[in-house]
């Protein structure tokens, strides 16, 4: 059993995670869909962009993360003097890191999905009266719909393993930035905690799997409701 500290920890992951995707899922589709039908000099560019979360050190991301939301940051600066907010320690910030990571599953799991829609079937709306924001919402929108349901899943399972963006970016503080694997490293580098890593590990795995089922059960329940249509 978890103790109440623990139950903490999860609920705050669930929290966390659950935001980062809310927020970045509009970004996320706008990218994919510029990705899929978009022309236009430096795509490939803009595309390497969106993917080099992939690549590049998550602590890398983090420091990046630092520097722009940071009092004396462009973004930060903005937040503290127009709003007098920030997001560096809190629960937000760890928000903010586990979506950026999160972007470039999300964006290519919808830009696939994206790009196996039927142009044809967009084009005989257009050419029956249909205008451009009706066919994206009557036809694209919900042919692609498996995809963006499974790239928020993903993305959601993504947020809860995100580590190193997050520690670098708003550290681990207890009750405020302390996720799932946040907290299992300090499990780790205290002694006596493996019965903590345990348990903490236990919960992860649990609901990274929940997801990936999820995930699968939700875009088969939308493909067999696009066939009925």
């Amino acid at each position: 059993m978890v103790s109440a500290e623990e139950l903490g920890i999860v609920l705050l992951s669930l929290k966390v995670g659950s935001v980062a995707v809310l927020a970045t899922l509009p970004p996320a589709f706008a990218l994919a869909w510029l990705l899929a039908r978009g022309r236009f000099p430096g795509k490939l560019l803009v595309d390497g962009l969106v993917h080099l979360p992939l690549v590049v050190p998550p602590v890398v991301t983090g420091w990046l993360l630092l520097l722009a939301f940071a009092p004396a940051g462009p973004i930060g600066g903005w937040l503290q003097g127009w709003f007098g907010v920030t997001v560096l320690f809190r629960w937000t910030g760890a928000a903010i890191a586990a979506g950026v990571m999160a972007l470039p599953l999300m964006v290519r799991a919808m830009r696939l999905s994206i790009e196996a829609v039927d142009r044809r079937l967009e084009t005989a709306a257009r050419t029956l009266g249909a205008r451009p924001w009706r066919v994206f919402w009557t036809i694209t929108l919900p042919l692609s719909l498996p995809g963006v349901i499974a790239a928020a899943v993903l993305g959601f399972a993504r947020a809860l393993g995100e580590f190193g963006a997050t520690i670098t970016f708003v550290s681990n503080v207890p009750g405020e930035t302390e996720t799932l694997p946040l907290a299992i490293y300090a499990a780790l580098q205290t002694p006596g905690g493996e019965g903590q890593v345990l348990r903490l590990a236990i919960v992860s795995v649990l609901l990274s799997l929940a997801a990936l089922i999820a995930s699968e059960l939700l875009a088969k329940r939308a493909g067999r409701g696009l066939h009925v249509l």
